[in-house]
């Protein structure tokens, strides 16, 4: 059987991103597993990737299986949540290394609510994508569930507070210690690609364009505005954190209690 253009597409990833996850489980054991590592959601987000194009590829031998189409489809549209979280995490050390010399107004309880604010829209995007899939099963035709754009509404305020963020770290760069700025370049320079990728989004699930039909749409449309926008990102993020210096645990305590003590306004 002839493979079409999205077994092409969901090949390559598998090819992408299989030394991906083990790149981002290196930087995860090298700079730690905590939430301000951001390292985690790297590992989840190729995980996302894999794991949707495998069960894109197990469609071959059955193309009218569903559920396996629908999954991918689902794991396609939530994966750009962990993505949003390492960014988040990065601006968040970012901002971590500023409180150890001055005061900064992005302060880890407000990554945290960002953070939180991306989480509930994983939550929706995945419980969504659970409703279009039985509608699919059900009438024969793949309808957007509200709960998916209430999901993906969450993710583009997250995108907001996130380039918000970035331009008030950026700020400061020059209270961050060597080293730590490239943080804000890797932000700073995700950001358009992410913006593509989350433009995607938005048009597939609250415009009525079939080409952006996240099942049956334009393949060369997911391909430009999704997974090169991705893969760009993948890159950007781990290269950056091949380059940084190794954050110990004592360290990481030190910054975390002196960043209690300073006082915020």
């Amino acid at each position: 059987m002839a493979l079409t253009e999205r077994d092409n597409i969901s090949i390559a990833e598998i090819v992408v991103y299989v030394p991906a996850l083990f790149i981002a489980i290196w930087l995860s054991i090298r700079h730690g597993f905590g939430r301000n590592s951001g390292w985690l959601y790297l590992i989840i987000f190729s995980l996302a990737r894999i794991i949707g194009a495998a069960m894109q590829l197990a469609t071959i031998p059955d193309p009218t299986n569903l559920s396996l189409r629908v999954g991918a489809a689902t794991l396609q549209n939530i994966g750009l949540s962990p993505l949003i979280m390492v960014q988040l995490a990065l601006i968040g050390r970012a901002a971590g290394s500023i409180q150890k010399s001055t005061t900064c107004f992005v302060t880890e309880k407000r990554v945290r609510l960002i953070h939180l604010l991306v989480l509930v829209g994983l939550i929706l995007g995945a419980v969504g994508g659970s409703q279009s899939g039985q509608s699919l099963a059900d009438t024969g035709k793949y309808t957007v569930s509200s709960l998916s754009q209430a999901g993906t509404g969450l993710m583009i305020a997250a995108y907001v507070l996130l380039a918000f963020s970035t331009a008030l770290v950026a700020m400061q760069m020059s209270h961050m210690e060597l080293g730590e700025k490239r943080l804000v370049l890797a932000v700073g320079v995700s950001l358009p690609f992410i913006l593509v990728r989350l433009a995607y989004s938005a048009e597939s699930l609250y415009g009525h364009n079939p080409a952006f039909n996240q099942v049956t749409g334009d393949v060369n449309i997911q391909l430009g505005m999704s997974v090169i926008m991705e893969m760009i990102v993948v890159a950007i993020v781990e290269s950056i954190g091949m380059t940084l210096n190794k954050t110990t645990k004592i360290a990481a305590q030190q910054t975390e209690a002196d960043y209690e003590m300073v006082p915020h306004k």
